[in-house]
């Protein structure tokens, strides 16, 4: 079910309706040919549930809509009559509002599962990539380059000073310190890079197609505005960073991490607050 549904969230949106659409014309026809004694009405339900699950609430009404009015259509002009006028727009609106509870429901089943995608890959204090995400993306990154070799880079960096915030100021401090952090790093990166919380106050930046040049541009500039943020709200935080252009693909997310571990040693065994370049 998993793979179904994860099959039909990759279809385009044009796709999705006219299949659905599609579906609602040929049941009206079957409807209709079937005659008074069965009714499809319920069948109905199959289109709306593919478009409200996948394209959103919206779209879930407008199909809900137009399978409650096909429905009567079918059932009140081409001979399935009621008894009244009355009971066939009873009958209509019945159709139609449980159409639109379907829908209703549906979507916020599909919100809530969105939702509790996002929290299992998400750092809860500082909404960071958690660990098991980060080796996720960075993973497939590197098997996009063994494809179109292209550089990808790596910053992984170390919060010089946050024992002594949590001891100094305390924990709510050194909590708004990693929030500050990640805050900052994601205003000032592209929408399609992405950062990762390792662990304690250690955090990665992925950026792909990004060479040795660039990188020497992005990582000062993050640092000189983390480093701003950090004396505007009083913390004595600096940052020591390792910044590694990867011009061939590393052998996987763990040799690159240890790589990058090493580098950030090295900054720190030199006085810390500094960053290191280093191209594979």
């Amino acid at each position: 079910m998993e793979k179904f549904l994860t099959f039909l969230e990759k279809q385009t949106r044009n796709r999705l309706m006219a299949a659905a659409l599609i579906w609602v014309i040929v049941l009206s026809i079957a409807d209709y040919l079937t005659g008074q004694d069965i009714t499809l009405s319920f069948f109905y339900i199959i289109p709306i549930a593919l478009v409200a699950w996948s394209m959103g609430r919206k779209e879930g009404i407008f199909l809900s809509v137009t399978s409650a009015l096909t429905w009567a259509v079918v059932n009140e002009v081409f001979g399935k009559n009621a008894a009244s006028l009355f009971i066939a727009y009873w009958n209509a609106a019945a159709h139609l509002g449980f159409f639109l509870l379907f829908t209703y429901l549906l979507s916020e089943v599909h919100l809530l599962l969105e939702k509790e995608r996002a929290l299992a890959r998400t750092d809860f204090l500082t909404g960071a990539l958690n660990r098991r995400a980060f080796f996720e993306i960075a993973n497939t990154e590197i098997m996009r380059m063994s494809r179109i070799q292209r550089p990808f880079t790596i910053i992984y960096l170390d919060l010089d000073g946050f024992k002594a915030v949590n001891d100094l100021q305390g924990h709510d401090a050194g909590d708004n310190v990693l929030r500050l952090v990640v805050k900052t790093i994601a205003s000032n990166i592209r929408i399609f890079d992405s950062i990762g919380r390792l662990g304690g106050d250690e955090f990665v930046i992925l950026l792909p197609e990004t060479n040795h040049q660039v990188t020497k541009s992005i990582a000062p500039r993050i640092q000189t505005i983390l480093l701003q943020n950090m004396r505007d709200n009083h913390f004595p935080v600096t940052f020591s960073m390792g910044a590694i252009t990867y011009l061939t693909p590393p052998e996987n997310v763990e040799s690159m991490l240890k790589q990058a571990d090493e580098m950030l040693y090295q900054v720190k065994k030199a006085g810390k607050n500094a960053i290191h370049y280093a191209e594979n």
